[in-house]
């Protein structure tokens, strides 16, 4: 049994990658910035590694000695422009100094985001042939993160493998998302004993989605392999109108609804296409994604559902 470290374990991608590490028999800690919203099986050790000077926090994982350290940090959910920087790339960068530090020499995998290559052609399949020009603020904070890992690994620093994820869905999405918010409405519907008027601006984009327990298969299986030569894209390889995600996320609810498409209060977003080319995850990884998409939508509302369930039985007293 080796022992992995997840950075950002807490989050929503990061327990998916837990599950899956302590599924293959690994031992897992946990490292984030606040304690996890409910229990975990993993242990836990509290870092926020943008504050935390990297010599100190290269004490702390050589005391965990791990085989592997995945970097799972950098959130775009509730974040302002102002914020993501100092959320996306601020923590790699003290993490790489940190490894630098270290008498142990870990495996790096690091999360980055398909976000980083900003708007492409319709019909474009991005990969590290395609070159990357975000034009978000959490695109750029994310590239110059991965970057970063890049350098380190081309300069020997480090064995490290990085991984550029697509869109993802799956049990847990966070409130805030796109498919959380959806769900939130189709409750508040439920509860009220009404039809569901789901209101969304229009979405007129096309996205690749894939299961985050998927991501989290790729992880684990890029934490095996040789050091990956280049940045590897983790999508399902299609563009999915995000309209029909909504739509799928409806249906699994059975919960008399429809959907209402407003007009955008400011500019249009101009990322109307994004599709990860899956090749280089099978040639190196020997990963494809498992999960239909609306098997990934359906396992989502259940999971939404069962939570908002266990909430309203809560007792009184044990809400504080």
């Amino acid at each position: 049994m080796s022992r992995v470290v997840v950075l950002g374990g807490a989050g929503y991608v990061g327990q998916h990658v837990c599950a899956a590490f302590a599924a293959h028999g690994h031992e897992v800690v946990v490292v984030g910035r606040r304690p996890p919203a409910g229990p975990m099986p993993h242990r836990t050790l509290l870092l926020d590694l943008a504050e935390t000077p990297p010599a100190a926090l290269a004490r702390e994982l050589d005391a965990l000695r791990p085989w592997v350290v995945v970097n799972a940090v950098g959130s775009i959910w509730g974040r302002s422009e102002a914020e993501m920087w100092s959320a996306t790339a601020t923590p790699t960068l003290r993490l790489l100094d940190a490894l630098a530090h270290m008498t142990t020499a870990p495996r790096l995998v690091h999360l980055g985001s398909v976000l980083e290559f900003g708007s492409v052609p319709a019909g474009t399949r991005v990969s590290a042939a395609v070159p990357a020009r975000p034009d978000t603020a959490y695109g750029r904070g994310k590239l110059a993160a991965t970057e970063a890992v890049l350098r380190a690994a081309a300069d020997g620093h480090l064995a490290a493998s990085v991984l550029r994820i697509a869109n993802v869905s799956g049990p847990g999405t966070p409130r805030i998302s796109l498919l959380g918010r959806v769900a939130e409405q189709l409750l508040a519907a439920a509860d009220a004993g009404r039809e569901a008027v789901v209101e969304l601006t229009r979405m007129s984009a096309r996205r690749d989605y894939v299961d985050v327990r998927d991501v989290a298969d790729a992880v684990v299986a890029a934490a095996s392999a040789p050091v990956l030569p280049e940045p590897v894209g983790i999508g399902r390889g299609e563009a999915v109108p995000v309209r029909t995600l909504v739509d799928l996320l409806v249906t699994a609810s059975g919960i008399p609804g429809r959907v209402v498409e407003l007009p955008p209060a400011g500019p249009a977003s101009r990322a109307e296409w994004l599709c990860v080319d899956p090749a280089a995850a099978r040639t190196f990884l020997g990963w494809e994604p498992r999960r239909p998409l609306a098997e990934s939508v359906r396992d989502g509302w259940l999971a939404v559902a069962r939570a908002h369930r266990a909430a309203a039985t809560e007792p009184i007293d044990s809400k504080g």
